[in-house]
């Protein structure tokens, strides 16, 4: 049974949302059920289209105009619709320097402060690695913000209003936060990004309370949802990625999500053409992030809830991958790009507050490390990196790879 307090929140979304979209025109891969095989055919209501979308190969749906409308969001003063600057493409720099953002924790988790650079050790394909640059990073003295994102797309209606209420919670609880930091509202409509940051806990949270209209969830069609949120997802993730890029500083992005469908199973086959389009993004994905410095944190807000096999099954597609021919779309679930970026995936409690309590404790104090890109061999050479800590008990956190260029 639900509070007075999420009762009445359930009815002003009722109430306040928006009228029915029309009939969509999107054409997609016909499915029956999940898991399914993506496969080409001669039918074109079947076949699988390849279409850029903010710089992303969506391999699922061709887009009609009325659903690229779909992700162009409603402007809500004073919340400002991202559009994606550039797309996800790797331009590395002349001088082929690479910065990493490092968290290093003890055993309890609580990351350390105090280290320098004789303390770290840094290896490229297992072989070693000159520091060029060395940088203490506090959140008092260098620039560091956070996005937090509220995603209704990837949580139905309930469980989005109970995700509601405990962020903010959180944000009363803490009305003065360590850096700045705004709120993301996904929808169906898109990505909205609060305009200007805050370190009041209580300004957020009234602002979250005020647009209550960004929870609002589209019905979808069952036979299209998984697909539908895979494309809306990426599409959102494309845009966030594009619009951090401009701005200086290191960016931590904490996506309170279950995270868009995996599309990976035994029965999924992608053709070479995919494969090649997917590994294109997420050399993307991982060069743009790398440079931006964005590092994104997986919360998972069902927790225990959420049946065992899915919890973890993102593990199998932590390892990397180097060649097209390794590509699954499980690569480009939102737990593998967080935990590949240096962030915490956070999916074994129900306890969301503390979950934030603990991301935002990651804003205090890490490292800034420089060196200089190995030139490769061949465009997107995978090169994996690994940063030790010469002290007992420490465990360091990174970027997982880079992808060099000739």
């Amino acid at each position: 049974m639900n509070t007075p307090r999420e009762d009445q929140l359930l009815n002003r979304i009722r109430d306040r949302a928006n009228p029915p979209r029309p009939a969509r025109q999107t054409q997609y891969t016909r499915t029956s059920t999940f898991p399914f095989t993506l496969r080409e055919a001669d039918d074109p209501d079947r076949h699988l289209k390849h279409r850029t979308v903010g710089g992303l190969h969506s391999i699922l749906f061709r887009m009609s105009t009325l659903s690229r409308s779909l992700l162009t969001p409603l402007l809500m003063i004073p919340l400002v619709a991202l559009n994606a600057q550039a797309p996800l493409r790797p331009h590395p720099k002349q001088d082929r320097e690479v910065s990493l953002n490092v968290v290093v924790t003890a055993k309890d988790g609580v990351p350390v402060a105090g280290l320098t650079q004789q303390d770290f050790m840094l290896k490229d394909n297992n072989s070693p690695a000159k520091i060029t640059q060395f940088e203490t990073v506090a959140a008092d003295t260098s620039p560091t913000e956070v996005i937090l994102v509220i995603d209704s797309v990837n949580l139905n209606f309930v469980r989005l209003a109970d995700e509601r209420i405990r962020i903010e919670q959180f944000l009363k609880r803490n009305e003065s936060l360590p850096v700045p930091t705004a709120l993301a509202f996904f929808t169906d409509h898109g990505l909205q990004l609060q305009q200007g940051y805050s370190t009041n806990g209580k300004e957020l949270s009234d602002t979250l309370d005020h647009y209550v209209t960004g929870f609002r969830t589209t019905t979808r069609s069952s036979q299209h949802e998984q697909q539908d949120r895979f494309n809306l997802s990426m599409a959102a993730m494309t845009e966030l990625i594009a619009h951090e890029s401009l701005r200086p500083g290191r960016k931590l992005v904490f996506w309170v999500s279950p995270g868009w469908p995996l599309l990976t199973g035994p029965e999924i086959n992608l053709t070479s053409r995919q494969q090649d389009g997917l590994f294109r993004d997420i050399v993307g994905f991982a060069t743009q992030m790398l440079q931006a410095q964005i590092t994104l944190y997986s919360l998972n807000p069902l927790g225990t809830d959420e049946a065992t096999e899915r919890t973890f099954y993102y593990q199998n597609f932590l390892k990397g991958v180097s060649k097209a021919g390794q590509v699954e779309i499980g690569d480009l679930s939102l737990q593998v790009l967080a935990a590949q970026s240096g962030g915490l995936v956070l999916n074994s409690t129900n306890d969301l507050e503390n979950e934030l309590k603990t991301c935002f404790a990651e804003t205090k104090s890490s490292y800034k490390i420089s060196f200089n890109e190995v030139q490769g061999e061949s465009e997107n050479e995978y090169h994996r990196i690994e940063v030790v800590v010469a002290k007992p008990g420490l465990k360091t956190r990174t970027k997982y790879a880079y992808y060099a260029q000739p």
